[in-house]
């Protein structure tokens, strides 16, 4: 850690330096103090600006999909579980998927730069507002990686602890730097890429919820009364497939934070390229739901209800998500490629396709927005908290009448609509499939296999690669802290890593 702010101190000195003419005329540069390169609440500005476009890039790419692989919700194609035997591993939990794993240590050392310069935003900004924002970023990072490593390092400039902490302190202080977030961020505001009031109350709200229950910080009362907050700020459009069409503003009113891209470079998200078909590719590479197969839905996610998935008759959300049709727009039927992979014509995500591409760009410009958070899931999220709380019927209301309601044309069929006389325990396998035909693919299910301390058993049953390799164990609902971390951070040591790697 200890070298990663080094060079984030570096880098941004540099960036101030060219930034700053007063800075060149006043002092030589290799004078600078930090104090000086952060004393200006310009620089400050200009450093979250920067930190906006630093965590959105950790969703860009096929990094944006490395945690949700390995999911019951999608696997890798068969043409990249063979050309990558490390990024396979995500899928398959075998020996590839430890210490040394490239693939997920690029993830975590691509984290920790944003968290040691947030961290110093926080410290050194002088109004409310920019803290607030630099807050809200570090909670972010530091909630997913607690999620998915556990204990982590604590970067607080007022009292840095760059040793794994226990969890509790963790997401104590990830619940401190949301909780400012939500009193000093401002109600909306015009940029899109900067987080609001509600955006900070959902978060809290999610935070409360998934924390793991071992810390004793999990709260389904406080969760909803932040999800209550929330929640009046926004409201659901009227069609589910409009959310992924990049021809109209995807700013809706139900999205509270999304990710903003555009099909032009750098601002690509690139997210067609890895999640579209081979077989498409190989026919003309400028049709827009074209791709190379890195993550596919898995059949549980794809299938219908009496095929063993979880589609039923009449779900909107099933033809907005899931590219079933491979024939190209001016009628070409595409075939299995070079690779004889029969997956590249199986059912595709169809999330991340971006028409505007077709037939005068690669659909590797892609960019339509990746949502971080949307009102579904905190309806849902809402609906779950009732039910831990033994109001059971109150949560079968509040779905039916909201996402699945919309779900259905805004017309629920009393057929399919939930039973006020559901189980506890029939609700919570009900929300996770709910879950899964609202969310999928916007990165939020591997966090809610390991809350509900489900991911070994659903995996194992829905995941190919992992069925088939049949090495899945409880230790992996944490991935192995990376051997370049603890080569270089003096206070992480080999018997600090996760057990089991």
């Amino acid at each position: 850690m200890k070298k990663i702010n080094l060079a984030i101190l570096f880098t941004i000195t540099l960036f101030s330096l060219v930034s700053c003419n007063d800075f060149l005329v006043e002092e030589p540069k290799t004078q600078l103090t930090e104090e000086q390169v952060y004393g200006d609440e310009e620089n400050i500005r200009l450093l979250i600006s920067g930190l906006y476009l630093q965590w959105r890039n950790t969703k860009q790419d096929r990094g944006g999909f490395m945690f949700t692989l390995g999911t019951d919700e999608a696997k890798q194609g068969g043409q990249q579980v063979q050309e990558n035997n490390v990024q396979a591993a995500l899928d398959k939990y075998n020996g590839a998927l430890n210490p040394a794993n490239s693939s997920l240590a690029e993830q975590w050392s691509k984290r920790w730069p944003v968290v040691t310069a947030a961290a110093k935003a926080v410290f050194y900004a002088k109004s409310d507002e920019l803290k607030a924002q630099a807050a809200f970023i570090r909670a972010t990072l530091n909630f997913e990686l607690a999620m998915l490593w556990g204990p982590i390092p604590i970067i607080d400039m007022e009292n840095l602890k760059e040793s794994r902490q226990p969890l509790e302190d963790v997401f104590t202080f990830i619940i401190r730097d949301l909780e400012f977030a939500a009193q000093h961020l401002n109600d909306s505001e015009e940029d899109p890429k900067i987080p609001t009031k509600g955006a900070a109350e959902a978060l809290l709200g999610k935070v409360y919820m998934y924390v793991p229950e071992a810390t004793g910080l999990r709260d389904y009362e406080k969760a909803i009364s932040y999800f209550d907050q929330a929640i009046p700020r926004y409201s659901l459009i009227d069609n589910y497939e409009d959310l992924f069409n990049t021809t109209i503003d995807q700013n809706s009113s139900e999205s509270i934070y999304a990710f903003q891209f555009v099909n032009i470079y750098p601002d690509n998200n690139m997210a067609q390229h890895h999640a579209g078909s081979r077989a498409v590719a190989d026919l003309d590479n400028n049709t827009y739901f074209g791709g190379y197969d890195l993550i596919l839905p898995t059949e549980y996610y794809y299938k219908d209800i009496t095929e063993g998935g979880i589609w039923e008759p009449g779900d909107t959300r099933k033809m907005a998500s899931i590219r079933y049709d491979f024939t190209l727009p001016d009628g070409r039927e595409p075939s299995i490629t070079w690779t004889g992979q029969q997956d590249e014509l199986e059912p595709h995500t169809k999330k991340f396709e971006d028409v505007r591409t077709q037939g005068l760009q690669n659909f590797w410009y892609s960019g339509g927005l990746i949502y971080y958070l949307r009102l579904p899931d905190i309806l849902l999220c809402k609906a779950e908290c009732l039910n831990e709380l033994g109001r059971t019927s109150e949560a079968v209301q509040l779905v039916n009448t909201t996402v699945r309601n919309r779900a259905f044309g805004g017309d629920l069929p009393a057929e399919l609509a939930w039973e006020t006389t559901t189980s506890q325990s029939e609700f919570r396998d009900m929300i996770m499939d709910e879950r899964m035909r609202e969310l999928g693919f916007e990165g939020w299910r591997r966090m809610d296999l390991i809350r509900t301390g489900r991911l070994v058993e659903l995996v194992k049953e829905r995941n190919p690669w992992a069925k088939a390799s049949g090495t899945i164990a409880e230790y992996h609902n944490r991935y192995p802290i990376p051997e370049s971390e603890i080569k270089q951070n003096e206070l992480i040591n080999e018997e600090d890593q996760n057990p089991g790697y």
